[in-house]
């Protein structure tokens, strides 16, 4: 599988967009990228790292990621995994004070349409 789907495709620093995770695999695509395109209406953007408090918040907001779908190739997140969220999800999260961390290399720049680099470095994973 390859782990790219538009190599031109750049990360909220400016750089090259890096994998998010192959395991499991996210993103909109199902590459492992956290790229987005004329398809992706949720925005699949930003690369977080689950814990179980956000897990619970995204619960009680109607988007169940913890329970296992089987019959859509879902294996059902836990606390540790990264996943593309979408971007509204993230912010929700945020003015919540419930969002999880963000890796900043692997977060599209699309991104920053919806929240400013600096309240993601806040949030980045160190």
């Amino acid at each position: 599988m390859s782990t790219r789907y538009d190599k031109s495709a750049k990360n909220v620093m400016g750089g090259e967009l890096a994998a998010c995770s192959l395991d499991p695999v996210t993103g909109f695509y199902r590459n492992g990228c956290c790229e987005t395109g004329p398809h992706d209406l949720g925005l699949h953007t930003v690369c977080a790292v689950m814990t179980d408090d956000f897990l619970a918040f995204s619960k009680a907001k109607g988007n169940d990621l913890s329970t296992p779908r089987p019959e859509l190739a879902f294996p059902g997140l836990k606390a540790g995994d990264r996943w593309c969220l979408c971007a509204g999800r993230w912010k929700e999260a945020l003015d919540a004070g419930m969002a999880p961390q963000v890796v900043l290399a692997a977060t599209h720049e699309e991104m920053l349409a919806i929240v400013p680099l600096g309240v993601l470095k806040d949030h980045a994973v160190a």
